[in-house]
Parts: structure tokens; C-alpha cells; sequence
């Protein structure tokens, strides 16, 4: 079980406007193509414009790709602008773009640490603060990408695990405040899916071993269609949270007892925490803690190198 409101009629999204952000692969790229093939008008924003025009070209005559960085108030504001004059609304909004660095808080390099929360975070809600007026006038949808990790905080998680914290709870303020206004509001919890972010995570010599010591469903990376499967489904039926698997749904309700599991469960597995705290800290020795931090993937190495004007919020 993947979704909540399982009872709910999907609705159909033909001829709806679907602005996804973080677009260029992984779930972004994934739903562009689906909702495409169900008639959907699909705006890809974010960086990499090169592989976001291949992803369009799947997507047909109908999806168009506007660059802009989530942490760029001018660029958000100029993408929704051109999402309107492209196709003259905007239904759905599904804010979807989101890197990771992996790293203790003693020893992760600060700008990594700080750019994860800003785009994964502050990308959230300047996202949805730019479209939010196109998506009341249409009285649409906000899908929302958290995470588990909003739920269980692993160690050398934290910059990750704290963003997503943050975006469920921004989530859950969001549909409040909107629900007189005809909007709904979905927030999604995705576990490990087999997605570059995560693949390039298990890539890294010192937090991919620790990422896969996790016990039972707790370490497994599960494939992308899986998570396509509810994310679509739930995106269908405008659910206000989507869990994946679905157990992930079922931790939520003893959510209470998951840091106190996490930390006993650190006596009982040969100490693995403190001996990634100490390969990590050889890892920055021999090869420094801006490349040991580095975000994941080629998404966190765009973010990165994006230089974005964060300074000038809308008045």
C-alpha cells in the first residue's frame, strides 16, 4: 500500500499543466514521461537543460523545459512566467528537485552541508511560494517530495535528514492553510529507490557500506517503477501523502521510538557508526571534505556548480 485515500477516484490529467522541478532524472524525469502519455501538458524546470530537452523529447509536443536552479528566486519567477505564457495555467505543482551529501556534522564540508538545506529545503518553498497563486486559480495540486529520512535520522544523514524534516512539516502547514481555497496538498516518502541520488550515495567508499548495513527493508534499495508506481497513483488521486513501500506509512505511526532505535541499535551492530566516523575522517584526509562531501550524482554536482541569486526575495 503505497498511498493514502486508496478509496478516492483518480482524476484524469489531460490537458492539466504539471510544473515538475528537479526534472532532468530520477522521479522528475519519470513522472514527466507517464503524466505525458496521460495527456498531461509537463514543464520541466531545474538545471542540465541538456538532458531535460531528452526527457521532453519522450515526452512529446507538449512539454517544454525552462532552466532554472530552485534556489534562484529570478529564475523560479521567470520559469512559472514562461510555464504561463507556454501553456496559460499551471495545475500541479510537483517540487521534486533535491540532492544529498553524506557526511558527519564534525567533519562534513560546510558548503555541502548548507546547499543540501538550501535546495532541498528553501528549493521547496520558493518553489511553491512562485507558483502557488497559478495553482489556487486552477484550485490544483501540490505534491510535495520528502522522504523517509524526514522520518528515521541516520547518522551522517543529517543535513539530508533535516531538510526533509522540514519540507514534511512545511507540507503539513501548506495544506492548512489552503485547503479553503480548493487546493490539496501531498507529501511524498519515498525510502532508498534505486534513483541516481541514491545509486551515487552507495558509490561513495565510506556512507555507501553504511547505507547498505542498515538491517533488513531498512537497507534495500528498491527499484524507480516502484516508486513512479505510487508517486503516480498518488499524484492521480491528489493524495495528501504517499508512502514508499508502504511500510514506510506504517513507521510513521511510532515514529516517537525511531531515534531511540537508531541510537541503541549502534550498540548491537560491531559498532559500525564509529568506525564510519573514523573512515570518514581518513577519507577527508586523503582526499579533503569538499570531494568526500561532494552531493551525490550528477543532480548534487549540478547543484553545486550552480551559482544562484538567493539574496532578492518577491516582495
Amino acid at each position: 500500500m503505497g498511498a493514502t485515500n486508496l478509496l478516492a477516484r483518480p482524476r484524469s490529467v489531460r490537458g492539466k499543466v504539471i510544473l515538475i522541478t528537479g526534472a532532468a532524472r530520477g522521479f522528475g524525469a519519470g513522472l514527466a514521461k507517464r503524466l505525458a502519455r496521460r495527456g498531461a501538458k509537463v514543464a520541466l524546470v531545474g538545471l542540465e537543460p541538456e538532458v531535460m530537452r531528452e526527457v521532453a523529447a519522450e515526452c512529446g509536443p507538449d512539454a517544454a523545459v525552462f532552466e532554472a536552479d530552485v534556489t534562484d528566486w529570478q529564475a523560479l519567477e521567470a520559469a512559472t512566467a514562461g510555464v504561463v505564457e507556454r501553456f496559460g495555467r499551471i495545475d500541479i505543482v510537483v517540487a521534486n528537485a533535491g540532492i544529498a551529501a553524506a557526511g558527519f556534522i564534525r567533519s562534513i564540508d560546510p558548503k555541502a552541508f548548507e546547499k543540501t538545506i538550501e535546495v532541498d529545503l528553501l528549493g521547496v518553498w520558493r518553489t511553491v511560494r512562485t507558483t502557488l497563486p497559478h495553482v489556487i486559480e486552477a484550485k490544483g495540486y501540490v505534491l510535495i517530495v520528502s522522504s523517509f529520512a524526514a522520518i528515521a535520522h541516520a547518522p551522517a544523514m543529517a543535513a539530508y535528514a533535516a531538510a526533509k524534516a522540514g519540507v514534511e512539516a512545511f507540507g503539513n502547514s501548506l495544506r492548512a492553510e489552503v485547503k479553503h481555497l480548493g487546493v490539496r496538498v501531498g507529501i511524498a516518502h519515498p525510502s532508498w529507490i534505486a534513483t541516481d541520488l541514491v545509486n551515487g550515495a552507495d558509490e561513495h567508499p565510506v556512507f555507501g557500506p553504511l547505507r547498505r548495513s542498515m538491517p533488513g527493508p531498512l537497507g534495500k534499495a528498491y527499484p524507480v517503477p516502484l516508486a513512479l508506481d505510487a508517486l503516480e497513483k498518488g499524484l492521480l488521486r491528489r493524495d495528501r501523502t504517499i508512502h514508499v513501500p508502504g511500510w514506510v506509512g506504517l513507521l510513521k505511526l511510532v515514529r516517537w521510538s525511531i531515534p531511540l532505535t537508531i541510537e541503541q541499535g549502534a550498540k548491537f551492530t560491531g559498532n559500525i557508526v564509529a568506525k564510519a566516523d573514523k573512515a570518514a575522517l581518513e577519507d577527508i584526509a586523503e582526499r579533503g571534505a569538499e570531494v568526500s562531501s561532494r552531493p551525490v550524482g550528477a543532480g548534487g554536482e549540478a547543484a553545486m556548480k550552480s551559482g544562484a541569486r538567493t539574496a532578492q526575495a518577491p516582495r
